[in-house]
């Protein structure tokens, strides 16, 4: 059995700056001075002495400390919040600093990080404490409304409140190892319940975190995520060259054949000649992951600009595959990135589980998404393009083709066997579905042939 991981060094907040900032970048921002009264809105004996106890331990006068700075030449807006001050606690005073945050974020269009450490909702301060929540969920929804993005990292404790909207709703959410990440506090739980499904390792397997990130690479990881989601290409992402076979398939059977070859060029492969660098979006945010049959994430070119990607890797989707792309076609749209897909897959997963999982409502959903985005959407199927579960990654107008691949209603096996043909008859079928890429051309399926420009097929070109 494998040893659990440690729990991180609880930073505090100025620390934790210190270690994802460029240096002498970091500026406080101003905040509203609240009036309370005393022992504040409770009147809860002792509250003051309380805050002035931790005042004294931290340095800080509230829970949170907030400012601009630079990270990785990256501009941002920081909240960094202090454990040290009464559990990293969310009061009124805490919800001034989060909304003058978000506010000067959207008024100076810079995305936002939020170091979150926190336990929860502050009691001292009741109701009034909790409703604080509303104020910051509504700061974040109007800030993802202007088109900015959030990214996220969970230290040691993330619980609670603070989880629930800073740490979970955010755009992209990374943790440090170790970290205790969950709605239920440790003091909260059933004493029952397995500590190890509260951890940022456990939320990254459930599809709730995009990476777990050790100290030591935080600042260039966090780095690069900003950098990706504030510097958007500014044209449709153009359909990557072919990698595998230049010569088209002869027959039908013979492009399923070739498109399921073992040795043919996957995703995997596109991603690393298309990017630069790269960076993963891990997970459907609803306690699913599907990272053997979906890769998606954000992309750097050659000229520095950013595109987004999913890929089916040429295994069946689950569901949380479909979700996940759904989730970052989603984003993408809200940045105004770009956006390229890679089709190939045999199909959707049908097994029983993934209809427990919700497989048409994800297929349905990722349909949606694609039908309804703003930003330019490219589709390159790379290998076997199986039915609705590989058309709902595909763009309606901007699919392209490579030589060594097939698209088609039905795999050519299934539909022999709905038409009761002998099993000899699979070739033959294959051919009547007219599932090579110079048959897509053809039917207008397909724009082109990337990497094949004869028999009077058009060359690939930037779409319109």
């Amino acid at each position: 059995m494998p040893e659990p991981t440690p729990a991180p060094e609880r930073l505090s907040a100025r620390q934790v700056l210190g270690l994802v900032t460029d240096p002498g970048t970091f500026a406080e921002l101003p905040h509203p001075e609240r009036q309370s009264p005393p022992d504040g809105p409770l009147g809860w004996q002792g509250y003051d002495a309380s805050r002035a106890r931790a005042a004294a331990r931290t340095g800080e006068e509230e829970s949170v400390v907030v400012g601009t700075a630079r990270v990785e030449g990256t501009a941002a807006v920081l909240i960094a919040f202090e454990f040290g001050f009464l559990g990293g606690s969310l009061g009124e005073r805490t919800g001034d600093r989060l909304e003058a945050a978000y506010v000067h974020a959207r008024a100076h269009r810079l995305p936002v990080v939020p170091l979150v450490a926190t336990g929860g909702s502050r009691m001292q301060e009741g109701m009034l404490a909790l409703s604080q929540l509303q104020r910051v969920a509504r700061q974040s929804a109007l800030t993802r409304e202007a088109g900015l993005a959030q990214v996220a990292v969970l230290r040691d404790p993330t619980t609670g409140g603070g989880w629930a909207t800073l740490g979970a709703g955010a755009d992209v959410i990374l943790a440090l190892p170790g970290a205790q990440v969950g709605f239920a506090g440790s003091r909260v739980r059933p004493p029952d319940a397995d500590p190890a499904a509260y951890t940022a390792e456990a939320q990254l397997t459930a599809g709730s975190a995009d990476a777990v990130v050790p100290p030591a690479e935080l600042k260039a990881t966090l780095g690069l995520w900003l950098r990706l989601l504030t510097a958007p290409a500014p044209i449709p992402a153009d359909p990557p060259a072919a990698l595998g076979s230049a010569a088209l398939p002869v027959t039908g059977w013979e492009a399923v054949r070739r498109a399921r070859a073992p040795h043919r060029p996957r995703a995997e492969a596109y991603l690393d000649a298309y990017f630069t660098r790269r960076v993963a979006l891990t997970g459907d945010r609803c306690g699913g992951a599907d990272p053997a049959g979906m890769l998606c994430g954000f992309g750097e070119r050659a000229d520095g600009r950013t595109v987004a990607f999913a890929a089916q890797t040429g295994t069946a989707t689950r569901p949380a595959g479909y979700r996940t792309a759904a989730r970052l076609i989603r984003l993408a749209d809200r940045l105004g990135i770009p956006v390229l897909t890679l089709v190939d897959t045999p199909g959707a997963a049908n097994d029983a589980e993934a209809e427990r999982q919700g497989a048409g409502a994800a297929i349905a959903e990722l349909f949606g998404e694609v039908a309804a985005a703003r930003t330019p959407i490219t589709t390159l199927v790379v290998g076997e393009g199986g039915s609705g579960g590989a058309l709902a990654l595909a763009a309606p107008g901007n699919t392209w083709a490579t030589p060594d691949s097939y698209f088609s209603v039905i795999a050519p096996e299934l539909a022999a066997a709905i038409l009761k043909r002998p099993p000899e008859d699979v070739e033959t079928t294959a051919g009547q579905l007219r599932i090579r890429p110079q048959d897509l051309v053809e039917l207008g399926v397909v724009r082109g042939i990337v990497g094949h420009f004869t028999d009077g097929l058009t060359p690939p070109a930037p779409p319109g």
